[in-house]
C-alpha cells in the first residue's frame, strides 16, 4: 500500500471515548507539551499549511483530531498536555481519555512525542514516555531544531537518546522552517503505518 502524506485530509475529532472512529488499520499519534510544534510538525509532513490549526496560544488542540491518509490509514493529533489554563475537571477528563486512548488502541502502531529542542525532555514528557513502556513503539522529534546551532542540536539529541530505555524508541529533529529532518520522520512514519 502506497501512502502520501500530501493526500492527508480532515475525518473527524473526538472528545469522548465513544466519539472514536472504529478501532481498525493502522494509526501514528503525535503528543507533546502545548507550543512543542506538534500540530506545525504534522502540517510539514503532510505539506499542508492549515491541515492542524497552529496557534501561538498554548492548548489550542482540546480534542483527538484524526487524518486520513489512505483508506485505514491516519494521522492523530491529540490535544496538547501542560497547559495551566484548562481547568481540573478538564485535565482530569483529558488524562483519562488520553491514557486510554494511548494503552488500549489496538490501531495505534506507533506514537511521536514532540519536543521542544531548547526545553528538552520535560517532566510532563517523560511521565509519558514512561507510561508507554516499551508497549508502543515511541519516536522523540525535536522540534525547532534551526534555533540551536549545530554543535547544540546533536548534544540535544545525544541528551535524549540517552535518556530512552528501550530499543523499540528512537530520536530524531525537525525544523518545519527549512524541512530539515522531514526524511527521518516520513521514514518513521511509513514503517508504522505499512501494516502486512
Amino acid at each position: 500500500m502506497s501512502i502520501s502524506f500530501k493526500q492527508a485530509s480532515f475525518v473527524t475529532s473526538a472528545f469522548e471515548l465513544s466519539q472514536l472512529p472504529p478501532d481498525t488499520g493502522a494509526e501514528v499519534a503525535f503528543a507533546g507539551r502545548s507550543n512543542a510544534g506538534k500540530s506545525s510538525a504534522i502540517n510539514c509532513l503532510t505539506r499542508q499549511k492549515s491541515l492542524c490549526k497552529t496557534s501561538k496560544t498554548p492548548g489550542r488542540t482540546q480534542l483527538i483530531n484524526f487524518f486520513e491518509l489512505a483508506p485505514q490509514c491516519r494521522l492523530v493529533d491529540l490535544p496538547g498536555y501542560g497547559f495551566a489554563k484548562v481547568s481540573k475537571k478538564m485535565r482530569g477528563h483529558w488524562d483519562l481519555v488520553l491514557s486510554t486512548f494511548l494503552l488500549q488502541r489496538r490501531a495505534l502502531k506507533g506514537l511521536i512525542v514532540v519536543v521542544d529542542i531548547r526545553r528538552g525532555i520535560t517532566e510532563l514528557d517523560q511521565a509519558l514516555i514512561d507510561m508507554m513502556g516499551s508497549g508502543l513503539p515511541l519516536h522523540i522529534l525535536l522540534t525547532k531544531s534551526d534555533k540551536l546551532s549545530r554543535a547544540r542540536t546533536q548534544e540535544a539529541v545525544a541528551e535524549t537518546r540517552s535518556r530512552l530505555a528501550h530499543s523499540n524508541q528512537s530520536v530524531s529533529t525537525l525544523s518545519t522552517l527549512n524541512r530539515q529532518g522531514l526524511d527521518e520522520l516520513e521514514q518513521k512514519c511509513r514503517e508504522w503505518l505499512i501494516v502486512d
